[in-house]
């Protein structure tokens, strides 16, 4: 096992929240959420502030969209981020998106192949 020091620091009772969240949905004692972000942390600064992906088994996606649906995505990017109080990326956003529609996708074909087999 590495070798620990404690690390202490007050914090806005806003971010302590959002961080007790965070941890607590993580399933991780406070020392390993701090540890992870931190290691997250540093690992993106190292990559000149792009996210570390798992592996690198990744693949780029790109397409142009229209300015009037650019727009309406940029608001409700704000809406959710002021609702929530998290910021919602376009990557996540996006990305929610095409795992439902293929969730969706998938399980009508399930269906209408369990159909088949009857």
């Amino acid at each position: 096992m590495a070798a620990t020091k404690n690390l202490c620091a007050q914090i806005p009772t806003d971010l302590h929240q959002r961080v007790c969240e965070a941890k607590e949905q993580s399933g991780l004692t406070t020392a390993q959420y701090i540890t992870n972000l931190l290691t997250e942390y540093f690992k993106m600064k190292e990559n000149g502030g792009n996210e570390i992906m798992p592996n690198n088994n990744t693949r780029t996606m790109a397409f142009q969209i229209d300015e009037t649906l650019f727009q309406r995505i940029k608001a409700h990017l704000e809406r959710e981020t002021a609702r929530t109080g998290r910021k919602l990326t376009q990557r996540e956003f996006v990305l929610g998106l095409i795992e439902t529609a293929l969730e969706e996708a998938e399980r009508e074909a399930q269906d209408a192949e369990a159909a088949e087999n009857k």
